[in-house]
């Protein structure tokens, strides 16, 4: 973690041992991504330049992990930080590990369900750097509408959820993902039709649409990389109505970043003491879950599309 180095990735200074406890200090950072969206968005939906910002960050951190050979595994909004600056910088490497040649055989619990691949879903051991650049797109989905683009109950639910939006593969698709898995069974799927993402995203631009796409492809193999997607001509275009369109993306902080900021749910805000104790104590895990599932009641989803 310590070699690590990278403005968006957070920083690792220093580890302390004692008898009994190991203690990590990292630099401070004011909020993470999740509570900036509750408190800072329209109902959660960031503002274009700002989605943007977030995105090219995100993707230039996680591009960083993948050269260095390491896998972050759970990437969601919780686990990306922001601080004053307006700097995001990806956190929490707890489920993280090393890759390289030949293929290592990883477990397939990780990833939090709503931002879980659907070759992690189906089973797949053998994953690779592609299972981080699915968890982007749905971050960056969650960004632009303000609510996750996947939620699912559990892992069969998930996948559902997702052929709903992105289309139900054939078998020869199915299969050819979890090709290095023998022990895997396909069960059948229903048949689920292709929806056009513009749909469930309108506020979204057709470069946001394009890359989200890329980034979302059901077959690992066929995702875009992160340091592939840094080229992207949605990092680049001119957004005629904006004032930050021509600016180097990346480059601008968010408007009226100043800290604190009150917050717009307060709702939200007071579900989150709950959830970094969680990680160090399970069976606070499943109240700060329930408290976020109630976040959520009521508002329509993008998954609803096409039932």
């Amino acid at each position: 973690m310590k070699e690590l180095k990278h403005v968006n990735i957070v920083r690792l200074h220093d580890v302390i041992h004692t008898e009994t406890k190991l203690v990590l200090i990292f630099e401070y950072c004011q909020q993470d991504l999740k509570r900036y969206m509750d408190q800072q968005g329209d109902r959660g939906a960031l503002d274009a330049p700002t989605v943007r910002s977030f995105m090219f960050q995100l993707l230039k951190g996680t591009a960083f992990c993948h050269e260095n050979q390491v896998l972050h595994r759970d990437l969601k909004p919780q686990n990306l930080l922001i601080n004053h600056k307006g700097e995001l910088k990806v956190g929490d490497f707890g489920l993280a590990r090393a890759f390289g040649v030949p293929v290592n055989t990883f477990s397939n619990e990780v990833v939090t369900l709503w931002y879980r691949a659907p070759d992690v879903l189906l089973g797949s051991r053998t994953y690779s750097t592609s299972i981080d650049v699915w968890s982007c797109g749905c971050i960056f989905a969650e960004m632009i509408s303000g609510v996750p683009l996947f939620r699912g109950k559990d892992t069969g639910d998930q996948l559902l959820h997702i052929m709903r939006i992105l289309g139900t593969p054939n078998e020869a698709q199915l299969a050819k993902m979890v090709k290095d898995s023998p022990e895997i069974t396909i069960k059948p799927f229903p048949r689920y039709p292709k929806i056009d993402l513009k749909q469930v995203l309108p506020k979204a631009s057709g470069a946001a649409i394009d890359l989200l796409e890329r980034l979302l492809k059901f077959d690992p193999a066929e995702r875009i990389s992160a340091a592939d997607a840094l080229s992207h001509p949605y990092f680049t275009e001119t957004v005629n109505d904006n004032p930050y369109g021509n600016l180097p993306p990346g480059s601008m902080p968010p408007p009226n970043f100043n800290f604190p900021h009150p917050a717009r749910r307060p709702q939200a805000a007071q579900a989150y003491p709950l959830q970094y104790p969680a990680h160090m104590h399970p069976q606070m895990a499943q109240q700060a879950m329930q408290q976020q599932q109630n976040m959520y009641n009521g508002v329509q989803y993008p998954h609803q599309y096409g039932r």
